[in-house]
């Protein structure tokens, strides 16, 4: 088992304009993947590094923290 499979990710949510940013954030390596849901159901995906400072950008942005089924759900094309 890789080292990486045994870190629990984070996931975060904001709506915009029916619109959604889901993120998905390795709270060890400071990285991971920004999902934009459109409206009409076209999914952009990201992949990001994050700073330090990225719990407080991510409260003061409005971002809740979620469950990882929603993300999982549309980075895996089974949402829409």
């Amino acid at each position: 088992m890789s080292i990486q499979s045994n870190i629990v990710h984070q996931y975060f949510k904001k709506e915009i304009e029916g619109s959604k940013l889901l993120v998905k954030l390795n709270p060890i390596h400071l990285n991971g993947i920004e999902l934009v849901v459109y409206a009409h159901g076209e999914v952009e995906v990201r992949e990001l590094d994050f700073d330090e400072a990225i719990f407080e950008d991510l409260e003061a942005d409005g971002f809740k923290e979620v469950s990882g089924m929603e993300f999982n759900l549309h980075l895996s094309g089974l949402a829409k």
